[in-house]
């Protein structure tokens, strides 16, 4: 197999007109690459085919001896080599660069390695919004919300269609017969790098502010902080090295943080941005398998492990600025021609209303004049009838300008009530598939109520539709679709409405249910399955039960 493998890829590589460059020792390939695709005008195709020696796990035999006859009997085992590994560096027209590298040994183990940045450049470029890039990363875009899309849109199905792709095109160690009888490449997650590029407004003090960031931080590395980055229980059996690394590649430092084989990078990128990298080397850190289907789950540990440093970082940063924005809070401001007042800190009432503030961190949503003078008025040992409504508007004034927060007036025919965006998803997905007043129902038996609290209703509902521009639902639609419901589908399959719940149960018949009481989903073609017909054929065995006893009726 080897030998025909090596064979396939010299003739592609005399057929294709490539270059098959030997790799020197302790020479970067990434160099390589980099003057092959400046040369590289085509949309997509293989750059050059690289060939290196490298150490990998391989399986091989060896003689071994039976003790009851004597006789020899070959034995595989697992061991290393020092065998040639082939690297195919190309370019795809949605995924831009990438390479594929094959071990020559038996099991021709294979790694994929693609670039997201890459990806989103090339997915930008093709709908032509303008972006500026950084090296491996971009700086600025056109339409960020349409990039943040295009990011969230790399999934596990993609990076499978795309190895799918150039298997077919390359040289593959498996013959058409050994592919036919199931022996495939699957993908799994050797190695996964989440990253969050924060771009500063100042790049000139980026680098004094990254540098206070790192003095600050030289204890992250313990175990209690690795525990808050991480967000998992860290103990004296947990495996690892628990340190905080400065290293510098020339005058560039970053901060490196280590929990079991995953480590989280920070770095000031070209002088322009805050880098953070989680780079996940063992999914089993996580209790993750490693198939490349548990990449969302990898995803949401990534960067939340990079937004959780950044908190904890933010928390414990002394910042400079702090003392300009204390004193400018105590100096009259002026914003669009509208003055207001300091806020003195010494002042008992700025104090009061400031403890105020405190109290409704923890309200979601929004507070009301009221509110603030019921709180208000005992901090001044006053009662809330003493407090006029216009002296806390000019406390909430005062407020708004010299801070973040946002006084919201109500329109002729607006309220501050506002229904969750769960509930409001839920209504969307409900009327693609049922009417107003089914989708009434199905809220009240989850217990759902409206902001205001009620149940609901038919006309609750159509009016939620109409405020929210949702489209009513109507008779053959989901036939468009090519979708059945559950009564439906049993007149299809000649059998009861519980026989196909039950296939639905036994995983023999795919189907969705938005939530609980909704309508089944079932796609037209899954009822032809050979499985779901062979099911219904063969129906379901009664269980034997030592207390059941048969009546024979004369």
């Amino acid at each position: 197999m080897t030998e025909a493998f090596v064979r396939n890829i010299d003739q592609f590589v005399d057929r294709e007109g490539v270059d098959l460059v030997a790799f020197q020792k302790w020479q970067r390939k990434d160099d390589v690459t980099q003057k092959y695709l400046r040369r590289f005008t085509q949309c997509e195709g293989v750059l050059y085919v690289g060939k290196a020696q490298e150490k990998a796990r391989v399986m091989r035999t060896e003689r071994r001896r039976s003790r009851r006859t004597g006789g020899t009997y070959p034995w595989i085992v697992e061991s290393t080599a020092m065998v040639n590994h082939y690297y195919f560096y190309c370019v795809d027209e949605d995924f831009g660069p990438f390479f594929l590298k094959f071990c020559s040994y038996f099991p021709y183990n294979a790694k994929l390695c693609i670039n997201g940045h890459e990806y989103l450049k090339r997915q930008l470029a093709k709908r032509g919004v303008a972006f500026e890039a950084l090296d491996n990363g971009v700086k600025s875009c056109a339409d960020p919300k349409l990039m943040q899309r295009l990011c969230d849109g790399l999934s596990a199905d993609k990076i499978d269609r795309l190895l799918r792709k150039w298997l077919r095109r390359l040289p593959h160690p498996f013959p058409a017969r050994d592919r036919a009888a199931g022996y495939r490449y699957q993908l799994s997650i050797l190695q996964a790098e989440f990253s969050l590029t924060q771009v500063l407004d100042q790049p000139v003090t980026g680098r004094v502010f990254f540098e206070e960031v790192i003095r600050e931080n030289l204890d992250i590395g313990r175990p209690s902080q690795v525990s808050l980055v991480f967000d998992r229980k860290v103990n004296r059996r947990t495996p690892g090295r628990f340190r905080t690394r400065v290293i510098t590649d020339g005058v560039v430092p970053s901060l490196h943080v280590d929990y079991k084989k995953t480590r989280i990078k920070q770095y000031h990128k070209e002088g322009q941005a805050l880098r953070t990298e989680t780079t996940i080397n063992d999914t089993r850190d996580f209790a993750i398998g490693r198939r490349i289907e548990n990449l969302p789950e990898l995803r949401k540990i990534g960067f939340a492990a990079n937004r959780r440093l950044l908190d904890v970082q933010r928390i414990g940063h002394d910042c400079f600025i702090g003392e300009a924005s204390f004193q400018d809070m105590q100096r009259p401001v002026t914003v669009k021609d509208q003055r207001a007042a300091a806020l003195r800190f010494a002042d008992p009432r700025v104090q009061a209303l400031l403890h105020v503030l405190l109290l409704f961190l923890l309200v979601q949503g929004t507070f009301t004049n009221k509110d603030v003078r019921e709180h208000l008025a005992p901090l001044l040992g006053k009662k809330p009838s003493q407090l006029s409504p216009g002296q806390i508007t000019y406390d909430l004034r005062r407020l708004r300008f010299h801070t973040t927060l946002e006084v919201v007036k109500n329109r002729p025919g607006e309220h501050r009530w506002k229904t969750s965006a769960e509930i409001e998803q839920l209504i969307r997905d409900l009327a693609r598939l049922a009417l107003d007043r089914t989708i009434a129902a199905i809220l009240n038996r989850l217990g759902m109520t409206t902001a205001k609290g009620h149940t609901w209703t038919q006309q609750r509902v159509t009016v939620f539709r109409n405020d929210h521009q949702i489209a009513v639902y109507r008779d053959g639609e989901r036939a468009e679709r090519g979708e059945v419901n559950l009564q439906e589908a049993a007149t299809r399959l000649g059998v009861s409405r519980m026989t196909v719940i039950r296939l639905i149960g036994d995983k023999v018949l795919p189907a969705k249910q938005t939530c609980i009481g909704a309508p089944y989903v079932i796609r037209e073609a899954d009822l032809d399955l050979s499985a779901v017909r062979r099911a219904i054929k063969d129906g379901r065995a009664v269980t034997h039960d030592p207390r059941q006893r048969t009546l024979e009726f004369q």
